[in-house]
């Protein structure tokens, strides 16, 4: 997913420096979508680099009913990570996303903590922000695409020189518009499914063991597999067209 972009110009890219922004060499855009979505997504270690303190959190969870151990541990593998990220000198950004999420985390279950709630119910509230933040992120997507400022739309205007520039563009709105609703949909499955989950365990709906489980499972099913599905579905849309970019300035 980090390899060279066909529809950017070959001659641009072979000229162009490691790091180079993907604004500098794409000439269309959806080249500069494409590359940007790439971008940000790390390829696959960074896929691993946020699956793996949620596997090992679940992992331990279910084997020890130890909470403490299970989000120490959880940590710590994320700080190994982070070292080897330090020792290679590359990006640690990946890495960070995925302490800063156990931090959240672990800030829920400190909350449960506080209000008496059992380890069962500290637990499962170690999954809750990762529900939030999915509805809220499809909320603000959605709502982009319904006010006609799909926020895809301002990854274009990042090139333009001028964020709203792309607006005037029909074509590109239309666009840009069906690209911020499939990177809406995954977080909409993640709510849709998880949230019952969640509620069941809370509720005593379903046994605490059995969501606690299902939602880690669910946390990483749900996570980079269906990203990559939605990505796929842009990436087909996206290569149907080559809209220059020139014509968002």
């Amino acid at each position: 997913m980090t390899g060279p972009d066909p529809d950017a110009n070959p001659e641009t890219q072979a000229d162009s420096p490691p790091g180079t922004p993907v604004a500098q060499t794409a000439e269309t855009v959806e080249a500069l979508v494409r590359g940007q979505i790439a971008h940000a997504l790390g390829g696959r270690r960074g896929i691993v680099e946020a699956a793996v303190p949620t596997l090992v959190f679940t992992a331990l969870w279910l084997t020890t009913r130890e909470l403490t151990p299970a989000l120490v541990v959880s940590v710590a593998a994320a700080v190994v990570l982070l070292v080897v990220r330090l020792v290679q000198r590359s990006t640690v950004q990946f890495v960070v996303n995925a302490l800063f999420g156990i931090g959240i985390g672990w800030f829920f279950v400190y909350l449960s903590a506080r209000r008496g709630g059992s380890e069962e119910e500290q637990a499962l509230a170690y999954f809750l922000p990762g529900i939030l933040y999915n509805s809220g992120y499809a909320v603000v997507l959605a709502l982009t695409c319904l006010v006609g400022w799909p926020l895809v739309g301002f990854m274009v205007g990042a090139v333009s020189g001028d964020p709203t520039a792309w607006h005037s563009d029909r074509q590109i709105v239309r666009l840009c518009t069906k690209l911020t609703w499939l990177l809406a949909l995954p977080c909409f499955v993640r709510v849709i499914v998880q949230g019952p989950v969640w509620l069941g365990g809370q509720h005593g709906y379903l046994d605490a063991d059995t969501a606690i489980g299902a939602l880690g499972v669910l946390k990483v099913a749900l996570g980079w597999p269906l990203q990559l599905a939605a990505l796929g579905a842009m990436a087909w849309l996206l290569g149907r067209g080559r809209t220059p970019v020139r014509a968002t300035g």
